[in-house]
């Protein structure tokens, strides 16, 4: 038996996954979910306790595991999914944070919270309906946040008699329409979430499938942390001037690693003055280090003194973001206002927030058919489309394809603070993973 600290060690030689799961109503994602937590001895007693006496409630025989998810009392009595639910739990193998996202059209937004931070995405499909619009528009949802990995989860087998050309048939729908929207990752799985087939526990009736189980998948796919790799970015968070006599002329900027590795000795740009200086010397919990990596929290001291505060970015000077104030991006609208051209609103990218307007929304992303509306005027909430935004100061903005972290940013409202906009620099999907694969529908996609 592992002691404590066993256990904790570990976990501490683990790595983590987060993912996000997506499907439409009553395709059985809670239940997949609460699958998951029990199979994998995740879910504590007294929970299992309070869950066997709601189902019994209920007139239920077997415990309705969806109920360990659905935590808000309006998701238990309309048995959906409202808000994102966060769960952790983990394995001897990896630990996970799991966002339970919504599965209706007008949570849309949620599912986008609940994307934005995953490395991998469950979506979820009902053997007897296939892929449906909800569907393509999860599908939609991962490819615009660059979700590296998507699953697709085709429940309720034991309802089609494990038939292996069902599962065929939605495998290769789905497949064709992620890949031509660019996600670059898609292993299909045939599940019962309700009776456990493949969840955690490989199936005996359908022997004709030899993949991993969702927990297998879910434990080996690789996880990409190596934010060391990208573009190193630090955004400055807070500016450390002590002036005490132990500490006279100590000057240091504090803030956590949002990519790549910074050196004792680095040439770096600060941005957007575009000064340059060299690292003088790099401090993480109280001690001197000579290199630092995401998503460390750190402070830097550079070799001259420069005017740098909150909000500013410093980059490697071979490596630095243009500086910009005219932004391209494709949003996902959030709030219940809806936003208009002309509009002034507060942009917030990393920690720096300027004053910004809405130049244009030259499109909109019709979630119904997929289709493209020109010049729509304005963004409901969870409306997706494109708009240009120009800025009264000039921002590091990296692409998001490039960096999730800098590539990224929000719309408030200047008069109370409430978050309007989730935004995405750049390009909107990812290139077809094969050339050619999607040609019909570039036309469709290209907004």
């Amino acid at each position: 038996m592992t002691t404590h600290t066993q256990h904790a060690e570990q976990l501490s030689t683990t790595t983590l996954l987060r993912f996000a799961t997506a499907g439409s109503v009553d395709d059985g994602k809670s239940t997949l979910v609460g699958r998951l937590l029990h199979d994998s001895k995740s879910v504590l007693t007294d929970q299992l306790e309070a869950v066997e006496h709601a189902s019994r409630s209920r007139g239920q025989e077997a415990p309705d595991l969806a109920l360990l998810t659905d935590g808000l009392r309006a998701e238990r009595e309309q048995g959906i999914t409202i808000d994102v639910a966060y769960r952790y739990f983990a394995t001897p193998r990896r630990r996970f944070i799991l966002a339970d996202t919504p599965g209706h059209v007008q949570y849309t937004r949620n599912m986008v919270t609940g994307a934005s931070t995953a490395e991998l995405a469950v979506v979820l499909v009902d053997a007897r309906n296939g892929v449906v619009e909800q569907t393509r528009r999860h599908a939609a949802v991962a490819a615009l946040l660059r979700v590296p990995h998507v699953v697709l989860a085709v429940n309720k087998m034991d309802l089609v008699d494990y038939a292996e050309p069902v599962f065929a048939a939605i495998a290769e729908e789905f497949t064709a329409y992620a890949a031509s929207l660019g996600v670059p990752e898609i292993t299909a799985i045939p599940i019962s979430a309700l009776a456990g087939d493949n969840v955690v526990e490989p199936s005996a009736h359908m022997d004709w499938y030899g993949g991993p189980t969702v927990l297998e998948h879910l434990e080996t796919v690789p996880v990409s942390h190596d934010l060391t790799a990208c573009h190193a970015r630090f955004p400055v968070q807070y500016v450390i001037r002590p002036q005490t006599a132990e500490h006279p002329d100590y000057r240091g900027y504090a803030g956590q690693i949002a990519a790549g590795a910074f050196r004792v000795g680095e040439a770096v740009t600060v941005l957007p003055s575009g000064r340059t200086s060299t690292i003088a010397g790099i401090d993480a919990l109280g001690e001197s280090v000579d290199i630092a990596w995401a998503p460390q929290s750190v402070t830097i001291r550079l070799a001259d003194d420069i005017d740098i505060s909150r909000g500013d970015l410093i980059a490697p000077a071979a490596d630095a973001p243009s500086v910009t104030q005219d932004v391209e991006a494709t949003v996902c609208h959030v709030a219940d206002q809806p936003l208009s051209v002309g509009q002034r609103v507060l942009l917030k990218h990393t920690t720096r927030t300027v004053k910004a307007i809405v130049k244009d929304i030259p499109s909109r992303l019709t979630l119904d058919d997929l289709s493209q509306h020109p010049a729509p005027g304005q963004l409901v909430a969870n409306d997706i489309g494109r708009v240009v935004v120009r800025t009264a100061e000039p921002l590091a903005l990296d692409a998001y394809a490039d960096s999730r972290r800098t590539g990224s940013f929000l719309l408030i409202d200047p008069a109370d603070g409430t978050t309007l906009t989730a935004g995405m620099a750049g390009a909107s999907f990812a290139a077809a993973a094969e050339p050619g694969a999607a040609a019909a529908d570039d036309a469709e996609w290209d907004f």
